[in-house]
């Protein structure tokens, strides 16, 4: 990509009847977003004058058929369809659910072509979007099946960042799943990101209990004792700066979070309850460890506001910088780590 072109951030629309598309047209109702990127939305033209009618929001955008065609300094809208779905505002219907699959599909298409740069994924419905091609409890676990990487749901904002060693499974079925083979896994993708993507040179890594209070030595299970506590000690023996476990309500509850620059929760409300306390609104899910960069708002379709013009869109414009971020750290990184002599420069 030469220097003097924009970013293009490929946007999939999500739930035609959640407020997806409403956050996404509030974005880039502001013209000044075109100074920092090429938005390249997958839809179709009359899906978005549909929804810009119906919200009210004053937008000018232009028709592509594929997101190689996408301009510069205006909204691209790439036509996945042609028909005009029917829109129902705050209900989860199959039809809607198809459509977000479509539109993701096309996205993630370019994104594998390179037509894009970045993914930002407006929210979907977990349940309608359910089908043959989509059988997956959510973005992450397509994106790890069609990009190459090892993938890791990253939730971020403002110095605060939570990874997961599990996340859209049962809690009956966590402790099963934590083996020293997926921490190792996770913390390595971890470590990866924060230097790629974050510029961290030395990132530090917290790792919090499976059981309340880590267990209290085997006396509330077992597995943070047999499993966690050697885990971390043999990668703190390889050079891993990876700490814990620690008993997940009073890291928060003290501010220990923030002497970390990274934190791997057991689980995915471990994890997500308290940093959505945080940081909702501003809150940004990166799917990590990926060839390629995919962000998201940290909210879901959110029905009970679809359609009224009430949502905000906040967070998906934080997710929209942090992907635009984060694609520039790592062609920082690929240059930097293509001349060494210039590694000293990095930040911490």
């Amino acid at each position: 990509m030469q220097e003097t072109a924009k970013v293009k951030v490929g946007i999939s629309i999500g739930d035609l009847n959640g407020i997806g598309c409403e956050v996404v047209l509030k974005t880039f109702a502001d013209n000044r977003m075109l100074d920092f990127c090429t938005p390249v939305i997958f839809a179709s033209s009359k899906t978005v004058a549909f929804q810009k009618k119906a919200l009210g929001i004053e937008i000018k955008y232009q028709g592509v058929n594929e997101a190689s065609q996408a301009i510069d300094g205006k909204i691209n809208v790439v036509n996945v369809w042609k028909e005009s779905p029917r829109t129902q505002f705050g209900e989860a219907t199959e039809e809607a659910g198809e459509y977000s699959i479509r539109s993701l599909e096309a996205a993630v298409k370019a994104l594998k072509e390179d037509a894009i740069d970045v993914l930002v994924t407006a929210p979907i419905n977990k349940n309608n979007i359910q089908s043959e091609r989509f059988s997956f409890p959510g973005h992450t676990d397509y994106l790890a099946q069609e990009l190459e990487g090892n993938s890791l749901m990253f939730m971020i904002s403002d110095g605060l960042r939570v990874g997961l060693l599990t996340d859209h499974i049962a809690v009956s079925e966590v402790a099963q799943a934590i083996t020293p083979e997926v921490i190792k896994e996770k913390v390595a993708a971890m470590e990866r990101s924060l230097r790629m993507d974050f510029a961290i040179r030395k990132p530090k890594i917290a790792l919090l209990g499976i059981n309340p209070h880590s267990g209290d030595n085997g006396v509330i299970g077992k597995e943070d004792e047999e499993v966690l506590k050697p885990t971390i000690k043999e990668l703190s023996e390889k050079g891993s700066m990876v700490f814990g476990p620690y008993s997940a309500d009073s890291f928060f509850g003290s501010d220990g979070y923030k002497a970390f620059d990274g934190i791997l929760a057991a689980y995915h409300d471990q994890g997500l309850i308290p940093f959505k306390t945080l940081a909702f609104g501003k809150g940004v899910n990166f799917t990590a460890g990926l060839e390629k960069v995919r962000t998201s708002p940290d909210h879901g379709t959110a029905y009970e506001i679809a359609g009224k013009g009430k949502a905000d869109p906040g967070s998906f414009e934080e997710a929209l910088f942090s992907a635009l971020r984060i694609f520039k750290n790592r062609e920082e990184f690929k240059q930097l780590s293509a001349n060494p002599l210039k590694k000293q420069k990095r930040g911490k």
